[in-house]
């Protein structure tokens, strides 16, 4: 596995989810929790918005962070001052490069825009800037048009090409094959962008590092443009547990900083969310529990402390009687096999008519009620 960096893009490609709009003070929160736990690379904005995204893309700038920041432009020279104005060193121009967008953008006419790539990157190398060339669509792109592109944003100056995967329509082994045949062409580093269009980005975002990308884009909680983005807690420590890749980010603020993003954005982490849901270290099964109990490891691949989590053993319908004992017996309450068995009971009865599991203090009340119920009879 080779050295990787995480190039976020939670401020750029993850707001642009429908509904999502960052304020200035939430976008410098974002920039330095990401900085905090050591993201290397933030792609912070579109300069050229407009007023209010340069507030906050100066704002940010001004800080002085150690993550390397970048602002996103298309292959226009207005839009590279734009990022200048804000500060920025360092530009992303994104160019189409599938026939689909081409024809759509460009009216089908290529020659314009290799034309436009050059002259901008030719004028933001002129700048004294460091330039990231992004092949939009590339996924859809014929194949040796996309070589010729990237070939091409080498020769004119840029220093990484991205891969982009614009509506998620690869799977990891046409993601492999298309990234290494870039890998192997150039000799600029390879970007991977995926999207989650068939729940494939994390799985795509791999792909392409195995191919040879060293930069991959990732937002906090896969936020983004339809069905999201690559995830970043979920890049992150699937490079780290499956690839024993650790990438010096501290990932016991993993879940502080989904919880962030999800407030910030408005956007609720669904429970079953990969790392940062809320029920990723929740155990109710029976067998689970059981063995969770015995070994955390029969049912846990890493400990929960290490994205920041606590376990939860929580009773509802599926819950067995060593769970609900082990539960009981952290409170002091001790009871023979006929007892936990009503108990039991009632606590399936009641978690199917309240359509979730109990808290603690239902279980308790429970337990109230049965012995008050035994006791009376």
């Amino acid at each position: 596995m080779y050295p990787v960096l995480i190039n976020d893009t939670t401020l750029r490609d993850g707001e642009q989810a429908a509904g999502v709009a960052f304020n200035l003070q939430e976008k410098v929160a974002i920039t330095k929790f990401l900085n905090a736990i050591g993201v290397h690379e933030l792609e912070v904005g579109i300069p050229a918005m407009g007023v209010e995204e340069t507030k906050a893309i100066t704002a940010i700038v001004d800080l002085g962070l150690e993550a390397k920041l970048l602002g996103w432009n298309r292959a226009v020279i207005s839009d590279i001052q734009a990022s200048m104005a804000c500060g920025l060193r360092r530009v992303h121009i994104s160019i189409p490069v599938s026939g689909i967008q081409i024809a759509a953008k460009f009216q089908g006419q290529w020659r314009v825009t290799l034309q436009q790539l050059k002259d901008s990157i030719s004028f933001a190398v002129d700048q004294g800037l460091w330039v990231a060339v992004g092949g939009e669509d590339s996924s859809r792109a014929d194949d040796k048009f996309l070589q010729d592109v990237a070939m091409y944003a080498q020769e004119w100056g840029a220093s990484r090409f991205r891969f982009c995967d614009t509506v998620g329509i690869l799977d990891p082994f046409a993601t492999y094959a298309k990234v290494k045949q870039l890998v192997m062409s150039l000799s600029i580093p390879i970007e991977i962008h995926t999207h989650n269009d068939f729940g494939l980005a994390t799985a795509n975002a791999l792909a392409g590092i195995q191919a040879g990308a060293v930069s991959v884009n990732t937002t906090v909680n896969g936020l983004g443009e339809r069905a999201g983005n690559a995830a970043l807690e979920e890049v992150v420590m699937a490079l780290k547990r499956i690839h024993y890749t650790d990438l010096n980010i501290y990932t016991p603020r993993l879940l502080e900083l989904s919880r962030l993003v999800a407030s910030a954005s408005g956007s609720n982490v669904p429970p079953w969310k990969a790392i940062v849901g809320d029920n990723t270290f929740a155990h109710e099964s029976g067998i689970h529990a059981h063995g969770i109990l015995k070994n955390p490891t029969t049912y846990e691949p890493f400990a929960p402390e290490e994205v920041g989590w606590e376990r939860r053993l929580v009773v509802g319908k599926h819950s067995g009687r060593h769970l609900l004992s082990s539960l009981l017996q952290e409170h002091g309450i001790v009871m023979n096999p006929e007892e936990t068995q009503s108990v039991l009971d009632a606590v399936r009865h009641q978690s199917i008519e309240k359509k979730r599991s109990l808290t603690t203090q239902e279980l308790l009340n429970l337990v109230m009620e049965q012995r008050c119920s035994h006791a009376i009879g």
